[in-house]
């Protein structure tokens, strides 16, 4: 038996808009304790994340996060296997990959 994406992800995703500043996001990390947040469109679908390596830069904390956000996010289906998530991580270097059902996200590895 495989192990699933779903069975491991975290579901309680905190997510932010487009619009919202950078420095909102950063209360949000630190406030949570948290290293990545999504950034989603009104109907839910990840259009980008935000780390903490993204605010290693001297960034103004009013501008919106769309300024900032990198052109390629990576995302995988919930029904995947675990491995595929892992293979994309090393592949692209990277710690966070956020999990989608249907476009929508609904979980992040």
């Amino acid at each position: 038996m495989k192990i699933k994406i779903a069975d491991l992800m975290v579901k309680d995703v905190i997510a932010t808009l487009p619009h919202k500043s950078i420095g909102h996001v950063k209360d949000i990390m630190k406030k949570n304790k948290i290293s990545a947040v999504p950034v989603i469109n009104s109907e839910n679908v990840p259009i980008g994340i935000l780390t903490s390596t993204d605010f290693q830069k001297d960034l103004n904390e009013s501008s919106p996060v769309s300024t900032i956000l990198p052109e390629t996010i990576i995302q995988v289906p919930a029904y995947n296997n675990i491995d595929i998530a892992a293979k994309l991580m090393l592949k692209h270097k990277i710690h966070h990959v956020l999990v989608t059902h249907e476009k929508e996200l609904v979980g992040i590895i």
